[in-house]
């Protein structure tokens, strides 16, 4: 690497842990360590947030995921981007929860249900999410060590230690460091001069992109040239995609609406100054959002175009034939193989896809395609022959962007893409250890506690359990081996939580009927079924499929699978390939979706055969004679007058920049994205007018050029705004008094802050 991109990797990046450095001083109680002292206003927030949700994982995963189904797909994922901002602008559970005042998911929960529903769903949530994120610092790790040109192991005092070990630990160490000096305060500020970072950082690789390829000579010729059915950019034309299809688009959207709340109360969503802040925060957050998603669909462009394209054949073979030998010098311990492989793959051609001459290409044949083929011949009849093949093809797939990246880049780019990594890797990692802290002290450790803890010791432990939260990431990504398609993964993973806890948060934010048997029961079936799913996915090859197979069940269970899933055909096709007999024939996204319908149906049931009196929701949400402090939420009587307004979530809490902002945004999404670049396309499609060419002419202006323009505008916008908001959120804290009782604990479904003020109060 450069001097020149070390340079412009390193210093900014020094700058932004001084500053979560110099953020402890401004921590005084529990309230300002878990949530910046309620004192964050919505360009911190939102700003923060596209830090935080962003990582190397995700753009790994993306990359995967659109390497294999180009950009088709992704149009019919335009319908969530009104229907997040129409959540956004009614402050869709954001708003309630922000309301509630709690510290944490499990104090909401106390306070709705009762204790045990808190500690048992917390651990469920916890050891979910804890186990999906652990494995973020590994590929993170293993991205570094390609780009970098980095060798796998070092040898130290004669024993050989993997890099990407060395590599774990330091990232995790710096995750530390942002969140030891001041919780959620540090991470509010490193998240938001990292935000602000990024989006510059964002147009000069679209403008990098737009520059070195031709959108009408190589990319879009490179999109258009695949087999019916797998085309990469008519959503028309899609029908024989299986594992990412528009059902998991669906799926994706259904879940983003019912699972909205799921993972709110250890994040940014209690830290704003108001409801309403929270609230401005998600509608600024669903404009920023989009350019950020562009940006990772433009690497995959890319990286499709650079390795399939004629004009590049020479450099894509070059980068097969390195990304092939790294992967055999990590996976293949016995010289001799290694050395047979490397031979024989080194023997494959250059392939100068002629496109219109050549077939098309598909998932099941392409220039990729020689490599894993050739590796499973070379390895013969090897003992774990086909687990050393699984792995080569997951890290084939996943180290592709990195290998690509690293011979396409030229100096200064290197270091900003360098850069922009660190802020993703160390964004993200800080961000998921303190949510899991915050699940474990708040909601674990103590609803247990017989007295309570004093200030510095109360926050003493959160630090300390960051601490073993990295230990337990550090050991999990250090064993990690490469998943077979990143994002079913974290699907199944997260579904362990997710298949369940829609219902009881929206339910208990929303309806007074919601009881603790319909929370139980939404457990027990939602995140039950998402247990079996995992588990008879895991064990399917090795225990399920032949069980079945010795007992002559396969052709029973196969016609039953068929009855099943015939209604939704070809969408969704369940059926057991005896030539493929380690594939389970319900993937991710569909026990995803079978536990979401089961959780809502528990919940329902559950509650209303066991409903007595409705709860009292005006005090949850400090509402009318509960009402505390300035952060007092309204409800506004609903009139024919201002009917449309409340539908988009106006209320007697907006500014006149609130307006403003809230109408501009709605205009771009309902008007723009959806009547004409979702709604026009599709019309005259099926009136004949839109063809291929149409398709591209689509993509290139919408998702390239216009994407571009907005980015440059909310560059300005937003760092503007994040400067002010940064400023003013350490004046607040200054001058903010601190409650030593507002620490998370809950007496009798009300927060131990509110008793006194509750004291005299009566259910109206």
């Amino acid at each position: 690497m450069h001097w020149l991109d070390c340079l412009i990797a390193l210093v900014p990046f020094s700058l932004i842990l001084f500053a979560a450095m110099r953020s402890g001083r401004y921590v005084r109680g529990v309230a300002d360590f878990l949530a910046a002292g309620r004192c964050a206003g919505r360009y911190v927030i939102s700003v923060g947030d596209v830090a935080s949700s962003l990582s190397i994982i995700t753009l790994v995963a993306s990359c995967e995921q659109n390497y294999q189904v180009g950009y088709a797909l992704n149009f019919w994922g335009v319908i969530s981007a009104p229907i997040g901002l129409f959540l956004s602008l009614t402050g869709f559970c954001i708003y309630r929860f922000r309301a509630t005042r709690a510290l944490s998911f499990g104090q909401f929960l106390e306070m709705r249900y009762n204790r045990k529903v808190r500690i048992v769903a917390a651990t469920i949530r916890n050891l979910s999410e804890m186990v999906t994120n652990a494995i973020g610092p590994a590929i993170a790790a293993s991205f570094f060590v390609h780009i970098l040109g980095l060798p796998f192991h070092f040898v130290i005092f004669g024993h050989a230690i993997p890099t990407a070990t060395v590599l774990i630990a330091v990232s995790l160490v710096l995750a530390l460091l942002c969140i030891w000096p001041g919780g959620r305060v540090s991470l509010l500020v490193t998240d938001c001069a990292q935000g602000i970072l990024m989006y510059p950082i964002f147009v000069v690789f679209t403008v990098f992109v737009l520059v070195k390829f031709s959108w009408f000579r190589e990319i879009a010729p490179t999109l258009a040239d695949r087999v019916p059915g797998e085309s990469f950019l008519n959503p028309f034309d899609i029908g024989q995609l299986r594992k990412f299809n528009a059902f998991s688009v669906a799926v994706t959207i259904f879940a983003s609406i019912l699972n909205r709340a799921s993972w709110y109360g250890n994040d940014a969503t209690n830290c704003g100054r108001t409801p309403h802040e929270n609230k401005m925060a998600g509608i600024l957050g669903s404009w920023r959002n989009g350019f950020a998603y562009t940006m990772i669909l433009l690497f995959a462009i890319m990286m499709i175009t650079f390795m399939n394209h004629r004009r590049f054949a020479g450099e894509a073979h070059a980068v097969r034939q390195t990304l092939s030998r790294r992967i055999t010098e990590e996976l293949v311990q016995d010289r001799a193989l290694r050395r047979r492989a490397d031979a024989a793959i080194a023997e494959i051609p250059i392939v100068e896809h002629v496109i219109g001459q050549s077939p098309p290409l598909s998932q099941k044949s392409n220039l990729d395609t020689p490599y894993p083929e050739t590796f499973r011949k070379a390895l013969g009849d090897t003992p774990g022959a086909e687990a050393l093949v699984q792995r080569y093809s997951n890290a084939y797939r996943q180290m592709m962007l990195p290998t690509m990246l690293r011979r396409l880049f030229p100096i200064g780019l290197n270091g900003l893409f360098c850069l922009l990594m660190l802020m993703l890797l160390v964004s993200t990692d800080d961000s998921r250890i303190f949510n899991a802290t915050g699940t474990i002290v708040q909601d674990c450790i103590l609803p247990f506690r017989k007295t309570p803890w004093t200030t510095q010791e109360h926050i003493r432990a959160l630090r300390w359990t960051a601490v073993g939260v990295a230990v337990f990431f550090f050991v999990v990504a250090s064993f990690f081996q490469n998943l077979d398609f990143i994002n079913m993964f974290t699907v199944i993973m997260t579904s362990l939580w997710l298949g369940g806890a829609g219902p009881i948060m929206i339910g208990g934010l929303y309806t007074r009927f919601g009881n603790t048997t319909g929370a139980v029961t939404t457990l027990v079936f939602g995140c039950g079924t998402s247990l079996l799913g995992l588990v008879a996915q895991r064990n399917w090859a090795d225990h399920l499929y032949p069980f079945l197979l010795r007992h002559g069940w396969i052709s029973a269970v196969d016609r039953f699978l068929v009855v099943c899933s015939r209604p939704f055909h070809p969408v969704i096709s369940w059926r057991i390939d005896p030539a493929n007999p380690g594939d389970f024939p319900i993937n991710s996204y569909e026990i995803y979706f079978i536990s979401m319908v089961l959780s809502i149906l528990a919940y329902v049931i559950g509650s209303l055969a066991t409903y007595r009196e409705p709860f009292n929701l005006d005090r949850l949400l400090h509402r009318g004679i509960y009402a505390t402090g300035d952060d007092h939420t309204t409800i506004d009587r609903l009139t024919w007058r201002n009917a449309f307004r409340k539908l988009i979530g106006i209320d007697s809490e907006y500014t006149t920049g609130d307006k403003a902002i809230a109408w501009l945004v709605f205009f771009w999404t309902f008007v723009y994205q959806i009547g004409l670049c979702f709604l026009l396309p599709i019309i005259l499609h099926l009136t004949g007018c839109f063809g291929q060419e149409m398709w591209s002419w689509r993509f290139f202006i919408v998702s390239l050029c216009v994407s571009t323009c907005v980015g440059v505008v909310s560059t300005v916008w937003f760092m503007w705004g994040g400067i002010r908001d940064g400023r003013q959120l350490f004046r607040d804290l200054e001058a903010r008094a601190d409650n030593p009782l507002d620490d998370g604990t809950v007496e009798g479904h009300v927060a131990r802050a509110d008793l006194a003020a509750f004291a005299e109060k009566r259910t109206p």
